[in-house]
């Protein structure tokens, strides 16, 4: 078994998880600030540090390039309490392997640990040594497995100067990730330059890219550099690139191959640093191997691939995304629209969701312009957002039926709605009353699809307080 060295200034915590990973045969210290933990590892270096990220004096993040520096051989498991990008990204680019949220899943933590004490294979540690110091990305929502897994591969790419082909439905985010992946490289000062490969004609997106000399065909009145010229020393993003034509397609080629291009018009190629992005919601294997795109092509843009999944798998993101969308929308439109409706977010995790983020944006644009008081209902949304028949068996029609032809499920819905209503959704005191734990009441809660109505004020407050503060 390992040696852990667990750094977190709650001690409840920290007693805990010693007592867990001790069952489970591992030598386990604890420190409650970083300079502990330095102290306390320099006596005996730990294979493994799980280490909290927001403590009073040093933070986690400043703490890890030091622990990196002195034990770089010593894994590091980040956790914290808030669940935001900049962190995920900052501490993967730091040297981090893993970043988990509080409260902990032991079953999380537990697979984490086995994956990063197991012997380690040559070409991982060639993957562990890329990360790199970073800037801060532009922010993104998502606490689920898959969108962390996003997270922390731009946070390992971002400083490589490698193509990023970003894959994923329409409305998932691609240009979210492309902005992300630039802002958090070695020229987050450059420009970013986005080009719609769709929504030009050969001769005008050509134009567009590479620029023209004066002549080059009608209209083209004097002389205009393209964006490839105007993005040096910054990142060019490329949306819909599967859409290209052939032709636009075996010039990006050459681009590709040696980093220079010819203006429509002109004898003399030039040269670009661009880093190249580009994004596609079809999938181009598929057209690799029916022929209609060129394979050379697709293995130069994917270098690096990141797949973005659909709204619909990853739905435990729904909440965090609706907070912080209602938050713009009401910022955009001068509204303070802070309530949403209970079996809202029931009719939300029903929802197959076409559209994506984007789709959830518009209905929640929607919802708020029609909104004449504080709160979203479903006369606010659009038919067939909550027409799915898992939303239309409400608690409403449930207590409709006789009460002794409910069955042991639907009894124990009932009675744990009734339990936290009472409680005014305080979970703590829930749980007392139910003789049950915090992770069994959250599991019975989605279980449910039940939900408090979100205040976005409450939120916006509290983050506010949280900033100020410390975590635990």
């Amino acid at each position: 078994m390992s040696k852990i060295l667990i750094v977190d200034d709650d001690i409840a915590s920290c007693r805990t998880l010693q007592l867990h990973l001790g069952t489970q045969g591992h030598q386990v210290q604890t420190a409650h600030s970083v300079d502990d933990g330095l102290a306390a590892a320099q006596q005996e270096v730990p294979e493994l540090v799980i280490l909290d990220i927001r403590m009073p004096g040093k933070s986690g993040l400043e703490g890890l390039p030091e622990f990196k520096r002195r034990f770089p051989h010593t894994h590091i498991i980040m956790i914290t309490a808030f669940h935001d990008m900049d962190s995920t990204i900052d501490a993967m680019q730091k040297g981090a392997e893993d970043y988990i949220h509080k409260p902990i899943d032991i079953d999380e933590l537990e697979g984490s640990i086995d994956k990063i004490c197991r012997p380690i294979k040559p070409e991982e540690q060639l993957l562990a040594a890329n990360s790199q110091d970073g800037a801060n990305p532009l922010s993104m929502v998502g606490r689920s497995r898959a969108m962390k897994e996003v997270f922390k591969t731009i946070g390992l790419v971002a400083k490589s100067p490698a193509t990023v082909l970003i894959t994923g439905e329409s409305g998932t985010g691609k240009e979210l990730v492309a902005r992300a992946i630039h802002r958090a490289s070695n020229r987050p000062n450059g420009p970013f330059v986005a080009i719609n490969c769709a929504a030009l004609v050969d001769t005008l997106l050509e134009s567009d890219m590479f620029g023209h000399e004066k002549g080059s065909f009608t209209g083209a009145t004097g002389q205009q550099e393209g964006k490839f010229a105007l993005t040096h020393g910054g990142s060019i993003f490329l949306d819909e690139i599967g859409e290209m034509s052939p032709t636009m397609r075996a010039k990006l080629l050459r681009v590709l191959q040696y980093k220079e291009f010819t203006p429509l018009g002109a004898k003399k190629a030039q040269t670009t640093d661009a880093r190249i992005i580009a994004a596609t919601n079809i999938d181009l294997s598929a057209n690799v191997a029916d022929g209609s795109f060129r394979e050379d092509l697709f293995y130069r843009l994917q270098v690096i691939n990141i797949h973005l999944p659909p709204l619909r798998e990853r739905k435990e993101d729904l909440m965090d995304l609706i907070q912080t969308l209602l938050c713009r929308i009401n910022k955009e439109l001068h509204r303070n629209v802070s309530h949403i409706a209970k079996d809202i977010l029931g009719c939300f995790e029903s929802y197959h969701w076409p559209g994506n983020v984007r789709e959830l944006e518009n209905i929640l644009m929607k919802a708020v312009a029609l909104s004449t008081g504080d709160t979203i209902t479903q006369s606010h949304l659009p038919i067939g957002v909550c027409s799915n028949p898992a939303c239309n068996s409400s608690l409403e029609s449930l207590n409709e039926k006789p009460a002794d032809t409910w069955s042991l499920e639907e009894m124990e819905q009932i009675h744990i709605t009734r339990v936290l209503e009472a409680c005014n959704w305080h979970k703590g005191h829930a749980c007392d009353i139910l003789g049950i734990s915090r992770p069994r009441l959250r599991r019975m809660i989605k279980q449910y699809r039940l939900a408090e109505p979100v205040d976005i004020s409450d939120i916006e407050e509290n983050n506010d307080t949280e900033n100020a503060g410390h975590s635990h």
